[in-house]
């Protein structure tokens, strides 16, 4: 007999049509003789179960623990499964539970109709509604001295994710059964759903507080009267800190004219934008949009945002943007990960830096990871390529100029690179074009900290530090008078030397996976396959261009399929490889497998965090793990 209740309460009590399901468990070839599930897995398998349902195990392990002690004594016990009938956890008196573990109803094993032929929780699976089988309803013989009652577990949507079942002898089973197991399953419902509200409340919340902080303007809110609610980090590093807290709680001691922002809010006027005066710490111009927000409750309850930006921004049109960091940044080369680790190191310095290598080595990659990686990352990134600025430019470049400093200065003058970068990095790229005169100002801005504009007499300090790149011996240009001793002993505090590919050939195969996968998905084309006797060839290249070189190469392949014939000759190609070239590492799979590894071992085997890191999900993470037999 199978016992359904409804949502209303009401009993109903109705005869399945256990024939059917009894036509299909022989069409699933189950035996009735059948004792073990047809399907139960293994132990990895069975512990990625448990991590997908997890919560679902936290949430209906104290009810189980409720069902157990209604009944205990009476030789009951409870299961657990999944939404596809794989059981997850399993408690009772221990005569019958130890009964049904000799049966293999263990955590693993599978209850569905496919597997086990007719139950309960098959009948749930089905069906989506709580039923009690009893004796002979049940297709096996082995659970015919049983009776199970069964209920769902649905989440918010609807959709079926567990089945919470109760089983004991005939004898000692009651219809009542069935309703305690539906009030546990329908508890663990809405369990699940406060839970899940709480997860979403708690993101909502750390979203816009991140939202709420990360803006590049200064928030900040006030009552009518400008006393100060809150604000988010930029208006604390703004208008100054003390602990978390503004070093004042009132508007007006932050705008000179803050009544005039006061009045159109009572008038009604919501939106005001103008320049203003700043009288906290020191007087500069921000622009300032207000706008107000009324309690609904309250009508004379007015509260006012103020968003600030700095009134110099709109010249910052040249202003640069770090985008690599350090992650982005490929190799397992041994020196080469040395170098990346000591890259790490230094970031935070506020020495000067030198990065050299020869061109397309990726020395801009890493002065903008270095900047990412430092404590001045929510500071400006200004890059200057001294070597494609004209010599007449180039001061006014750096340092800016005032308004009339020369024929065609442009009104109200104009801010240089140092002064856009403070508080933040300046790149100064190719420094061995620098001319012999700029070098000498460039020497006072690195030991003084201050710049003066073209046109003034005014010194301005400015918070830089200062990444100068080169792919010349700048050592040799000193000896040569084409360079300042002093200006390279200043620059030359944290040297940094980038190898070229061809000192690093164990990470070209790397580079070329990477750069195949990517440019093929840029330019919507089929990955094309390098064979293994042209990817020997591009391991023994000398790449003169480097990386850059690889790259466009690369490219040249997925367009048209092929290496131009005369590409590689004795002349550029080393006679031996410094790298074990074996067949198995002709294959890309080769490289990627190293890489999997390497990984795995930078996060101590952790599986989430792994697969965070290369980008991947953790299923496709534990399928490269298998493919490849990787011991974690």
């Amino acid at each position: 007999m199978n016992v359904a209740i409804c949502k209303s309460g009401n009993v109903v009590v109705s005869k399945p049509n256990i024939e059917l399901s009894h036509r299909r468990c022989k069409k699933f070839n189950i035996d009735s003789n059948q004792v073990f599930s047809k399907k139960i897995i293994d132990d990895i398998e069975l512990q990625k179960r448990f991590a997908a349902n997890r919560n679902l195990i936290l949430t209906a392990a104290p009810y189980m623990d409720q069902l157990i002690n209604f009944v205990k004594g009476f030789n009951f016990f409870v299961l657990l499964t999944d939404g596809e009938g794989c059981i997850l956890n399993a408690l009772g008196d221990e005569k019958i539970l130890e009964e049904a573990f000799s049966l293999k109803m263990i955590p693993g094993a599978f209850m569905n109709e496919e597997n086990i032929g007719t139950n309960a929780m098959s009948v749930v699976i089905k069906s989506k509604l709580p039923v009690q089988i009893s004796g002979d309803d049940h297709f096996i013989n082995a659970y015919h001295k049983w009776t199970c009652s069964a209920a769902p577990i649905k989440d918010s949507k609807g959709k079926l994710i567990g089945v919470l079942n109760l089983t004991g002898y005939i004898k000692f089973v009651h219809s009542h059964t069935l309703g305690m197991v539906i009030a546990a399953s329908n508890a663990i419902e809405e369990m699940l759903k406060v839970e899940e509200y709480n997860k979403i409340e708690n993101m909502n919340y750390k979203h816009i507080k991140n939202i709420f902080n990360s803006s590049p303007v200064a928030i900040i809110t006030s009552d009518i009267n400008g006393k100060i609610k809150i604000c988010n980090k930029k208006a604390q590093n703004m208008f100054g800190i003390r602990g978390s807290k503004l070093d004042t709680n009132n508007m007006k001691d932050i705008i000179e004219n803050w009544n005039d922002i006061k009045t159109p809010i009572y008038l009604g006027e919501s939106t005001l934008k103008e320049t203003i005066m700043v009288a906290l710490r020191n007087k500069i111009q921000y622009q300032v949009t207000t706008s107000s927000i009324y309690n609904c409750d309250d009508d004379n309850n007015i509260e006012i945002v103020y968003v600030f930006e700095k009134a110099k921004k709109v010249n910052r049109k040249n202003n640069g943007q770090a985008y690599y960091t350090f992650d982005k940044i490929m190799g397992q080369d041994d020196n080469f990960t040395k170098v990346i680790n000591y890259a790490k190191k230094i970031s935070d310095s506020k020495s000067t830096i030198l990065i050299m290598g020869e061109s397309g080595t990726g020395k801009e990659v890493f002065a903008q990871s270095i900047h990412n990686y430092s404590s001045r990352v929510d500071g400006p990134f200004v890059a200057l390529n001294c070597g494609a600025i004209p010599k007449q430019l180039i001061e006014s470049e750096l340092f800016g100029y005032e308004e009339g400093a020369f024929t065609g200065a442009k009104k109200g003058g104009n801010l240089g690179k140092f002064e856009l970068a403070d508080g933040g990095t300046m790149m100064l790229d190719e420094i061995g074009e620098m001319p012999l005169d700029m070098q000498t100002k460039l020497l006072r801005v690195v030991q003084e900290g201050v710049i003066t504009r073209i046109g003034s007499s005014k010194s301005i300090p400015v918070d830089v530090r200062i990444i100068a790149v080169t792919n010349r011996d700048l050592k040799k240009e000193v000896e040569c008078g084409r360079f300042r001793k002093d200006l390279y002993y200043r620059l030359n505090v944290l040297p940094l030397y980038l190898p070229p590919l061809r000192e690093r050939k164990k990470d070209i195969p790397l580079l070329i996976q990477y750069f195949v996968k990517n440019i093929s998905q840029k330019l919507n084309k089929k990955e094309p396959v390098i064979l293994g006797e042209y990817l020997k060839k591009m391991i023994n290249y000398n790449w003169p261009g480097n990386i850059r070189e690889l790259e466009n190469l690369v490219e040249l392949i997925v367009n048209t399929g092929s290496i131009p014939a005369g590409y590689f000759t004795e002349e550029n190609c080393d006679n031996e490889v410094l790298v074990d070239i074996s067949d198995d590492y002709l294959k890309l799979d080769y490289v990627e497998k190293e890489h999997v590894i390497k990984v795995l071992k930078k996060f101590n085997g952790n599986i989430t965090h792994s697969a965070a890191a290369l980008g991947i999900r953790r299923n496709t993470l534990y399928s490269k793990i298998k493919k490849y037999k990787i011991e974690i």
